[in-house]
């Protein structure tokens, strides 16, 4: 393997990274000291670091859609709103302070109307950032911790989750109620049932969602990060197209359904069995350890490739876009594309619409690793 270039500029171990789509190359990274260092790919050093956090860690970073002038820093409860339209320069424009906890991740809508804040007691924070006032909690989906959130970018009112409680829910966040649950506690670990999967919970680590200009040319899908070593592959509209069809068809006597959440028909659909969806799993070339991270490409044919990084120190490539729309087998390890083995356990990663130079690596160092994915 290609020896990876090596940008520093940290003190601390990185914990997450984010890549400009419209300035290729610009990429800034975060760390455990509650600095973001910015990094253009065509210099050799470092442009400016930002210290947002006095010493507390970052935990998660983004841009603001269509203004890239503005990013977004969660660190404990707060969020922090920048204005990074001066090259070497910041200015905090908001700061919010809505989460009663450890905030884990956070993301920005893709109208750039709201931003999620997803926390340690498993709430979900929807914020105004055009009034910049609270618009709503999301609670009860999960029983543990809310590590991950992502807004659908084809339906512009519902917001998915993650949670260490191998939960993983669908909310419509303007009536703050979940839509439907996938429980990938009860899940199969992967597409041939029983593989040999570690005895590892299937905590869901990380959510990852087509961009909102790639999910016309394919599958509606989102890409799940789990404890168990897989990397799952939900069809999310087929699914709730399938609860449609379920909740419209009359029940008959003695006929198996799906377990409901309480006894109203307003509770979402628990989902223990997606038989539709695909799971890429030890047996296909996966990690063999908890799976920490995932995106999609946006080099080449955006949104072709998922790329997960893991516990395991390995990064993997995989050409999902094989088995929706292909209709191939889940066989062998065909859509195992490229694998790449680290020194260190993957924090984050993320990818920039380049032709090489295009994979960055967030580990347990304090150095950023960028790679060439063909």
């Amino acid at each position: 393997m290609e020896e990876p270039r090596k940008l520093k500029g940290h003190k601390a171990s990185t914990t997450c990274c984010i890549a400009s789509q419209n300035r290729p190359g610009l990429i800034a990274t975060a760390d455990e000291d509650g600095c973001v260092c910015w990094f253009d790919l065509r210099c050799k050093d470092k442009i400016f670091t930002m210290d947002v956090g006095n010493g507390n860690p970052v935990s998660s970073i983004c841009f603001k859609p269509g203004n890239e002038d503005v990013v977004y820093v969660s660190l404990g409860s707060e969020v922090k709103c920048f204005d990074v339209n001066m090259v070497t320069a910041s200015k905090l424009l908001h700061s919010y302070n809505y989460n009663k906890d450890e905030i884990n991740q956070i993301a920005c809508s893709s109208k750039s109307s709201f931003l999620a804040a997803a926390d340690d007691s498993g709430d979900v924070k929807i914020i105004d950032i055009r009034q910049n006032r609270m618009y709503k909690t999301l609670r009860g989906g999960h029983t543990s911790i809310c590590s991950s959130v992502q807004f659908i970018p084809w339906r512009p009112w519902e917001v998915i989750t993650g949670g260490l409680d191998s939960k993983f829910v669908l909310w419509d966040f303007s009536k703050g109620r979940p839509r439907k649950i996938w429980d990938f506690g009860t899940l199969k670990a992967g597409n041939k049932g029983d593989t040999g999967q570690c005895l590892n919970p299937a905590f869901v680590h990380a959510l990852a969602l087509p961009e909102v200009d790639v999910v016309d040319k394919f599958v509606k899908i989102c890409a799940v990060a789990r404890g168990d070593e897989v990397v799952s592959v939900i069809n999310i509209d087929s699914e709730l197209n399938a609860v449609k069809s379920k909740s419209s068809a009359k029940p008959k006597k003695g006929s198996k359904s799906t377990p409901k959440v309480g006894g109203s028909s307003a509770d979402p659909e628990i989902e223990n069995q997606n038989v539709g969806d695909l799971h890429l799993d030890r047996s296909l070339g996966g990690h063999t350890a908890a799976v920490s991270c995932v995106t999609f490409s946006t080099f080449g044919d955006k949104g072709k490739f998922i790329i997960s990084g893991g516990n395991d120190r390995q990064v993997k490539v995989w050409d999902w876009f094989k088995f929706f729309m292909a209709g191939e087998t889940s066989s062998g390890t065909d859509f195992l594309r490229s694998s790449l083995s680290l020194s260190r356990k993957v924090n984050w990663l993320c990818t920039t619409p380049t032709d090489s130079e295009n994979l960055i690596v967030c580990d347990t160092s304090k150095i950023v690793k960028v790679y060439n994915i063909g």
